[in-house]
């Protein structure tokens, strides 16, 4: 590689590896667990209903999946239209 600018190259001497100066994180799965059971503990204590906990923490997870709604509809509409076949309420192309 040449040097356009006409000006010295430094080079520095390697160096030592550094200890992280960020604290080591959790694994992803732990720091999940984590939250969620802090997520049902204050469910608990503000006495919400399991269902609507477990209907929050579904609608929250699919949201967060973009296309996963749009996913689900279609997979529904076509159980639907497979029913209606079989009942022979619906002819097939």
């Amino acid at each position: 590689m040449q040097n356009t600018n006409k000006m010295p190259v430094e080079v520095l001497p390697p160096t030592e590896p550094t200890e992280p100066t960020e604290p080591a994180r959790h694994p992803w799965h732990a720091e999940v667990s984590q939250l969620l059971s802090q997520a049902a503990a204050l469910c608990v204590e503000h006495r919400v209903d399991l269902d609507a906990y477990m209907s929050g923490a579904w609608a929250a997870y699919v949201e967060a999946r973009p296309g996963m709604r749009d996913y689900f509809e279609e997979m529904r509409l076509r159980d639907e239209l497979d029913q209606l076949r079989k009942l022979g309420r619906l002819g097939s192309a």
